[in-house]
């Protein structure tokens, strides 16, 4: 329960204990593992939302209409990602897969720090920028397969871009556009009015069905799906542990609840760089 009384030091401790014993540990992230980093969120008090047409933005008609208004839009929040920084969320996150500790993260962010931090595994349930595809010429399974298998957009595919690709298009003030038929690409993120990516969905349901221990960073537990990955963990008889600086749907399910990831994420990280140097080396090394 997030009323827990037991002192800070202990249920970290506690947290340590669960996650170097689960033999199938992932996390669920939301968008205040990023705010760590500067990345604002859409739906909180200072949200982006607040103050743009978030309707707009993200809906695929008037993508349709007037594509040139979600680049013009989205050019400070998603195509200046390489100023961001992973943050201490993300590097634990990499450095726990990288020692064997996490199987993988799954996320509702679009803003591929997760793999800036070191994680191989990440699962986008709300899409990718990684790719930008053509709506017209390109297949659309085959733009999320090479999404979710994070797979470089080899060369002869004009109706493709790669995200690194487009924010070079983008910072020069153009749009980037299919070299078969000239229509303005569009990034594997999911707009209103598309469907979730498939596959990502059915890896996110397999990754937390089999996860006896599921840590959910960073988000309300409020929009499904997302919401609905720590209950199929609970489902399969999994544990869930929640970080976040509001109260959950979850909080009474939970093995133990945190309201700030950035002190306890030091404190794990500390505990595991002490715990290897012991037994193995440099945590991370």
């Amino acid at each position: 329960m997030r009323e827990n009384n037991a002192s800070f030091n202990e249920k970290t401790g506690r947290l340590f204990e669960l996650i170097a014993k689960a033999k199938n540990c992932a996390a669920l992230t939301g968008a205040g593992v990023s705010t760590l980093s500067g990345i604002r969120d859409f739906r909180g008090k200072n949200g982006l939302y607040k103050e743009m047409d978030a309707e707009k933005i993200f809906d695929i008609d008037y993508f349709d209409k007037d594509p040139s208004f979600y680049y013009k839009a989205s050019r400070d929040f998603i195509y200046n990602l390489k100023e961001k920084e992973a943050s201490i969320v993300h590097l634990t996150l990499g450095r726990l897969e990288e020692a064997g500790y996490l199987k993988g993260v799954i996320t509702q962010n679009i803003d591929l720090l997760h793999q800036k931090g070191g994680s191989k595994r990440v699962i986008e349930i709300h899409g990718s920028p990684s790719v930008h595809f053509c709506r017209r010429c390109s297949n659309r399974a085959e733009v999320e397969d090479l999404s979710a298998a994070k797979a470089g957009i080899s060369g002869g595919r004009p109706d493709l871009m790669s995200f690194e690709q487009a924010v070079e298009i983008i910072a020069q003030g153009e749009l980037p556009k299919c070299g078969k038929c000239g229509a303005v690409l569009k990034p594997a993120i999911t707009f209103f009015g598309e469907g979730l990516p498939a596959r990502a969905l059915r890896d996110a349901e397999t990754l937390a069905g089999n996860a006896d221990l599921l840590l959910v960073l960073g988000t309300s537990l409020t929009v499904y799906p997302a919401a609905g990955v720590p209950e199929i963990t609970l489902r399969k008889g999994g544990k869930i542990v929640i970080v976040n600086n509001m109260a959950t749907p979850l909080d009474r399910y939970a093995e133990l609840c945190f309201d700030d990831l950035e002190t306890l994420f030091s404190s794990i990280g500390e505990q595991f760089e002490r715990f290897f140097h012991s037994c193995q080396g440099t945590f991370g090394a």
